[in-house]
């Protein structure tokens, strides 16, 4: 039995999110093999080869896959699949947007958002919301899986000796077209992978003023940016304030480290989930808080 992970990458470093993806698949059982699929990324590859725990890393290189678009994924995915039981995806916008057609092009159920391997075919992910938990088994000869990237630790970055190995690119399917791309620059970390969020409520950040970059150690998303927008987050550090906890909400950010609530209200689903709560008003508490740190 031999897994594959999907790598992410910008071409130069591997996203975290691989990381999580390989500890996922270590747990399935097998030697574990990364593919790097991109144009000019054999840096990437580079930083999969040393990733502890990994056995093989792929790479395939060629125009067609420089801007990992998923049709052209999916088929370089597909032309080595034979020799993989499993394929793991990230639960990422770019994993999604692949496993399904990877999938398909199988013939194989997808098994979505996994946050625990119980064993080799059967697998934990949430439901409702993330207010029930299922377990469901995979009868397939293969498993194509997405990974809640929440649920696992990172694999160490260091410490792993894997051979690279060249595998022929895909042709363009001629499916889809990259036309180009604007990204905004922002100071503050990805959402996702920033690890101190301090999420306020909008009318807090409002009266603060400029005060409010005093509290947002890290990034700092309202209520309706987690969970209820498909984010899900697992920071070392979360500090809710003034953040009832909707239930969109506490499925995109029970599974953060240490959860510290503050609220006024003692029945707030937010305290239902954090490690630490503080029942005062928050226009008293933060700036009472802000001021010894």
């Amino acid at each position: 039995m031999t897994v594959l992970v999907i790598a992410e990458h910008d071409h130069a470093s591997l996203k975290p999110a691989t990381l999580n993806t390989i500890t996922a698949a270590l747990k399935c059982g097998g030697d574990v093999h990364v593919l790097v699929a991109g144009h000019n990324a054999a840096a990437a590859a580079q930083a999969a080869a040393q990733v502890a725990g990994v056995a093989q890393v792929l790479h395939a290189d060629g125009p067609a896959l420089a801007h990992g678009l998923a049709e052209n994924i999916a088929a370089q995915v597909v032309a080595l699949a034979p020799a993989y039981s499993h394929i793991l995806f990230a639960s990422t916008p770019e994993g999604k947007n692949t496993a399904p057609r990877v999938a398909a092009l199988l013939d194989v159920a997808q098994i979505s958002d996994i946050t625990q391997v119980v064993s080799a075919n059967t697998f934990e992910r949430p439901i409702y919301a993330g207010n029930a938990m299922a377990t469901v088994q995979s009868r397939d000869a293969q498993c194509v899986i997405t990974v809640r990237t929440t649920g696992f630790d990172p694999a160490p970055a260091s410490g792993g000796t894997a051979a690279v190995s060249a595998v022929d690119a895909v042709a363009d399917s001629g499916l889809s077209a990259f036309m180009g791309s604007e990204i905004a620059k922002n100071d503050r970390p990805e959402l996702t992978s920033a690890k101190i969020m301090t999420p306020l409520a909008d009318k807090l950040g409002a009266a603060m003023g400029a005060s409010r970059a005093a509290v947002d150690a890290g990034y700092a998303p309202n209520d309706w940016q987690v969970g209820q927008t498909g984010k899900i987050v697992a920071p070392q550090l979360y500090v809710a304030c003034g953040i009832s906890g909707a239930i969109q909400h506490l499925a995109g950010m029970k599974d953060s480290k240490v959860i510290v609530a503050i609220n006024k209200d003692p029945e707030a689903p937010i305290f239902s989930v954090a490690d630490f709560g503080l029942e005062a008003d928050l226009f008293e508490a933060v700036p009472a808080l802000t001021q010894a740190l």
